[in-house]
């Protein structure tokens, strides 16, 4: 991927979507497949000044105390590739963590960005090492697109303070520690952090906290000074129909280093209860719809687009989407690349799949501003159209070329339009499953050159690929006989 490639010039004067941009009320704002109440979140104006120590936030004025529960050993709902995949080799390799919760009353979202660079080099290689190894860019970053899509990011070319769990989704970073004391190397209980940690995060399935500071690196954007949170989360969907074993996102090729990067959503749909600091603002929130997911590998795809929501109205029952494809390259000698993508839909605790494997996905993409994709397998078919009239805000990625730099470009403001059909055995739509809208899409397009609309389809897949997916692996079943072979994450 050329990171000085990326369209910074697209273009977002298109039609005006015919969907109004605020849905009230929606009642799929919610997840859970059993009835509770629906999300609540409240706005209000905060001195984090006033804070015991400038870290740990003021308890009489929060309204919402989220609950910590710590992580069990097999919890439910665990995806395969939950853990942390570094494998100590000093191979070029990232990994990078996504979170988010959306909050419907407000139509606003916050999505947090974590990433780890080469960290079997736990700072800026010695010129030694760049001769040994090649240049490598090293690191840690905690990045944020808020409210109003607003920007913040804390960024390290350390890395001896960033620890992960190697077969859980428990991972944190200490980017400053509380005088005195010992940066945390493992979960902790959110009291014990907040002694420990003056800027930093943790993350878990089932609790997230953190607090991170504008590192003055971002001109390019507008930014908040600071962001503080503390919430906790029950996940309703994994990956894969509920009450049955969770599957990989990308299939069992995942649990080795080729058609990287790998991706793994951890979290289709959750629900969040607790607090997010956005500069000068509260947010509060109780059962605010989440997700999670994550990549790693050697490097990202030349160029991608991607599409997720699960704040939907207009169809009864839940619904939680994710959809994405991109330009990777194929393993061996020379640069050759395929194309690779996904539409899924969790339904009524039903996985929606349309995957290369099981059928076709098509697209049509602009460089910014239109995102269209169909996709059909031997049972279903599905179509979704996501505009924005926003700018959009440039994020950063962990890139081969620049390390940790402006690569794509997302909004939480797309205008979206979702169905599902029942497959006719002549290939044509039968009976619609379900039709949903939403306005508060994310939305994303990534790597580059973009020279224009770009048209793709999954067809081409190597039809040797498509067997070999389809063959149903347990490789968590399998490396059980054999822990000593498992690799890390999976």
């Amino acid at each position: 991927m050329d990171t000085r490639s990326l369209a910074v010039s697209m273009n977002t004067n298109f039609a005006s979507f015919d969907l109004s941009r605020h849905l009230s009320p929606l009642r799929s704002a919610k997840l859970s497949p059993r009835s509770i109440p629906r999300a609540s979140a409240s706005i209000s104006t905060t001195n984090s000044d006033s804070s015991p120590s400038g870290n740990a936030i003021n308890s009489e004025a929060i309204s919402v105390k989220p609950v910590y529960v710590p992580t069990p050993p097999n919890r439910e709902l665990r995806t395969p590739h939950s853990g942390y995949h570094f494998d100590g080799t000093a191979r070029k390799f990232f990994e990078g963590w996504y979170f988010r919760v959306s909050i419907p009353e407000k139509r606003e979202s916050f999505c947090f960005m974590y990433s780890v660079e080469n960290p079997a080099f736990r700072k800026r290689l010695s010129p030694l090492e760049v001769g040994l190894y090649g240049p490598r860019f090293t690191g840690v970053g905690a990045q944020i697109l808020g409210a109003n899509d607003k920007y913040l990011c804390q960024y390290t070319e350390d890395s001896h303070n960033f620890w992960g769990d190697r077969h859980e989704l428990v991972l944190g970073n200490t980017f400053s520690a509380m005088p005195g004391a010992r940066s945390p190397d493992k979960e902790v209980p959110p009291e014990e952090f907040n002694r420990r940690v003056s800027e930093g995060f943790q993350a878990t399935p089932f609790w997230h906290q953190g607090h991170i500071c504008d590192d003055g690196r971002t001109d390019y954007a507008e930014t908040v000074k600071s962001a503080r949170w503390e919430y906790s989360t029950r996940p309703v969907y994994g990956w894969g129909d509920v009450g049955t074993k969770q599957k990989s996102t990308a299939g069992w090729p995942a649990a080795f280093p080729v058609f990287e990067p790998h991706w793994q959503i951890c979290m289709a749909g959750g629900l969040s209860t607790g607090w997010i600091e956005w500069g000068d603002e509260r947010f509060e929130f109780r059962d605010a719809p989440s997700y999670s997911e994550k990549n790693w590998g050697g490097g990202f795809p030349r160029k991608w687009f991607w599409v997720q929501c699960n704040v939907f109205e207009g169809a009864k029952g839940e619904i939680a989407l994710t959809a994405a494809g991109g330009l990777r390259q194929l393993p061996g000698l020379t640069e050759t690349f395929e194309n690779a993508a996904l539409v899924c839909v969790h339904y009524d605790g039903k996985l929606y799949e349309f995957v290369p494997w099981n059928g076709v996905v098509s697209w049509e993409m602009s460089p910014w501003g239109y995102w269209y994709m169909t996709a059909e397998n031997e049972t279903h078919m599905v179509e979704l159209e996501a505009r924005t009239n926003e700018a959009g805000t440039p994020l950063r990625a962990p890139t081969s070329e620049a390390g940790l730099a402006t690569a794509c470009k997302d909004s939480c403001y797309g205008e979206l339009k979702l169905q599902i059909w029942e497959r006719r055995y002549d290939g044509s739509k039968g009976k619609v499953i379900m039709e949903a809208k939403s306005s508060m899409a994310a939305v994303e397009i990534g790597g580059g050159p973009w020279f224009g609309t770009w048209k793709g389809d999954t067809s081409n897949t190597p039809e040797l690929l498509k067997r070999s997916l389809q063959v149903p692996l347990d490789l968590e079943s399998v490396f059980g006989w054999v822990p000593f072979f498992k690799p890390p994450g999976l």
